[in-house]
């Protein structure tokens, strides 16, 4: 599998060096069993010679790719591979509106009496369309520093993430990222599901605006709709075999035309 999470056994493996970076969370770094995206996006890059790098950790958010504790790993890394990278994926944003701290807020005081999804969410200063600013910030000035380490042949990779189940279903018996906050705000229980879907939708569409100011370098990657109610192994983590949906069935149509599946 050509995937590395340690930098030093790549070095001192058969490939010796990435030509993609992975900047992610734990999409990227899942360590249950089934593994997470990357176990699976390896194969498919592998078929083409290509060898991934990941940078982060479970749990990042995007900010910290750029200026939080993961600034100087994305830039030293950038500077070593960055002038012979074919590609940069990256994979951020759920820590950022999941969790009862962060998704709370993004959430009216009291929402009992909506009907709609959408009429669930605060606007304006700490709400949701404020919430994709900020993502929207962060993504350019991720991109940006992408673009002044890497050739004008590298391709850059995000997705989106499909609609997660607000089940409760957390790690180790903990609290759920979403459904606790959804409770707490008093959102009607059959607008839970509806409630995630306008995140993601929020979530995706943001994505779409960026990478249409460079369709030739930057590609988003539709994870939304393609996994079933089985293929999660909680609310926000696919299972081993969800993670190979994604990457065989959304990933890899976007890789092949970019010479990297």
């Amino acid at each position: 599998m050509a995937v590395y999470w340690d930098e030093t056994k790549m070095q001192m493996g058969p490939h010796g060096t990435a030509t993609i970076l992975a900047f992610g969370d734990s999409w990227f770094w899942y360590p249950l069993p089934g593994g997470c995206l990357l176990n699976y996006l390896g194969d498919v890059v592998g078929a083409r010679g290509h060898v991934i790098l990941a940078k982060g950790m479970n749990g990042a958010e995007t900010h910290d790719y750029v200026d939080g504790k993961y600034r100087n790993a994305v830039r030293e890394s950038l500077r070593l591979y960055g002038p012979t990278l074919s590609a940069v994926f990256i994979s951020g944003g759920g820590n950022d509106f999941a969790g009862f701290n962060d998704l709370r807020p993004l959430l009216k005081t009291e929402c009992s009496a909506e009907t709609q999804a959408s009429q669930c969410f605060r606007n304006g200063t700490g709400g949701f369309d404020q919430f994709l600013v900020d993502m929207d910030e962060q993504y350019r000035a991720l991109i940006g520093l992408i673009y002044t380490r890497t050739s004008v042949d590298c391709h850059i990779v995000m997705h989106s993430y499909d609609y997660a189940p607000p089940t409760g279903e957390a790690l180790f018996g903990r609290e759920g990222w979403l459904r606790p906050a959804l409770v707490d705000a008093g959102v009607a229980p059959e607008l839970f599901k509806p409630c995630v879907d306008h995140l993601i939708d929020g979530f995706h569409g943001m994505l779409q605006n960026i990478a249409a100011g460079d369709p030739q370098h930057l590609h988003v990657v539709d994870s939304r709709g393609t996994l079933g109610p089985t293929d999660w192994a909680n609310e926000l983590h696919p299972n081993g075999r969800g993670f190979k949906k994604i990457a065989v069935e959304r990933w890899k149509p976007v890789l092949q035309p970019l010479s990297l599946a």
